[in-house]
């Protein structure tokens, strides 16, 4: 069994206390053992390897709560539309994966797929180490009536229609396929439509079928809501994950703290400053889409801190994956969080982990440094607890280790 010490780092462990100087070590897959300076020395048996961070920072992976790994742009590779024939399609997303574990990313949870199967196979793919790619929890196409969504795949026209029946058999063949997450789009979208954001697309027996499929398929539900009744709508019917929540009222902000131990929220702020910020070539008139996102960005920096007043659970998450905000830009929705929510940097650093191990469904073994746990780690060139800003320079990751595996080295090893 492989053994790796970490020696000489500033640990952040996303439990909430401060970081402190001391060592971790890794035995196969999982974290075994800590130490802080003073404590006695963690055993250096045969075989092990010792990396020396001279005092740079060891924390958790980063969990990406709204991961769009099929959306075709990135830090590597820009896209103008949002459409690839099928086989660069599946080709890109497999990009986009390792792009994302090259910037920290270790986990990722569907917000959705431009494929049906494309996020399924791509799974398989990472689990089996076949190829380089954050912790998955995978998804299909997202849903819109009546077909819109299943234009992009003409076998799944009859699971796209309307009524209770056939929202149940959308829901029953992602599950069938191997999605664990189905995504529906309960609001409209503003940004694309005036308007859009506060019309509900679902009717509530249509949400209600899906939430019994759900809970008969063993599979979690996710939601595009900016209008307040499409919140509630989530809430009422077991919905596990919300988006936006943009203008979720009294009631609403209610329901969220009833549930906080059942709910993740992701306000996906990035697109809002990705949006504000684009200088778009002069064909592409974006004056709507700007107004919109102003609105939507002023609504998140008064609900937002609101909700984690409350307790409820907001997780970093930006919709990146549109030509101007690439995958692989991800984790300035960090430094988004502390402009505008008012989290400290270690309130941000603690959604990226240790919540976003639970939104994995993994809070029990992901997104701290504890013995027991997976090693899932970044060693940091600097304090991200004083800048989160740095995390969105790739070079300052000195290593990048996934389940006890280093997916990047640190120099000093071979």
């Amino acid at each position: 069994m492989a053994r790796t010490l970490f020696t000489h780092v500033r640990v952040f462990d996303a439990s909430g206390a401060a970081p402190y100087a001391g060592e971790v070590l890794v035995e196969g897959e999982r974290i075994t053992a800590t130490r802080r300076v003073g404590e006695a020395m963690l055993e250096r048996g045969p075989g092990t390897t010792v990396v020396d961070g001279r005092g740079a920072t060891l924390m958790p992976g980063l969990v990406e709560a709204h991961a769009h790994l099929s959306w075709p742009s990135s830090v590597e590779r820009f896209v103008p539309g949002m459409a690839l024939p099928p086989d660069d399609l599946v080709l890109n997303t497999a990009r986009n994966a390792r792009i994302l574990l090259d910037h920290g990313f270790t986990s990722a949870y569907s917000g959705g797929s431009l494929g049906r199967t494309v996020e399924v196979t791509l799974k398989a793919c990472i689990d089996s180490g076949g190829m380089p790619g954050p912790r998955l929890v995978a998804s299909s196409i997202e849903r819109e009536p009546p077909t819109a969504s299943a234009a992009l795949d003409p076998g799944a026209v009859e699971e796209h229609g309307r009524g209770p029946d056939a929202v149940r058999a959308f829901v029953k063949g992602c599950a069938a396929i191997g999605a664990q997450a189905v995504k529906f789009l309960l609001s409209g979208e503003s940004a694309l439509k005036p308007g859009a954001s506060m019309e509900l697309l679902y009717t509530e027996a249509e949400v209600r079928a899906a939430g019994e499929q759900a809970r008969e398929s063993g599979v979690w539900l996710t939601g595009h809501a900016h209008a307040a009744e499409a919140v509630k709508l989530g809430l009422r019917n077991g919905f596990r994950v919300l988006y936006h929540c943009t203008y979720a009222d009294a009631e609403a902000i209610d329901l969220l703290e009833q549930h906080r131990n059942e709910i993740f929220v992701a306000p996906t702020i990035g697109i809002c400053q990705a949006t504000l910020d684009a200088k778009p070539p002069p064909h592409f008139d974006m004056t709507h889409m700007k107004a919109d996102a102003r609105i939507v960005l002023d609504r998140q920096v008064q609900l937002m801190p609101e909700l984690m007043k409350r307790g409820v659970r907001v997780l970093p998450g930006g919709d990146y994956g549109f030509p101007f905000n690439p995958n692989g830009r991800n984790a300035r929705d960090l430094e988004l969080f502390v402009r505008y929510f008012g989290c400290t940097p270690t309130e941000a650093l603690i959604a990226a982990t240790k919540l976003g191990g639970q939104i994995m469904g993994m809070g029990n073994e992901l997104g701290q440094i504890r013995p027991g746990y997976l090693a899932d780690l970044l060693l940091v060139d600097g304090d991200p607890t004083r800048d989160v800003a740095i995390l969105q320079d790739k070079t300052r990751l000195l290593a990048i280790m996934q389940g006890g595996r280093f997916h990047k080295a640190p120099a000093a090893l071979p």
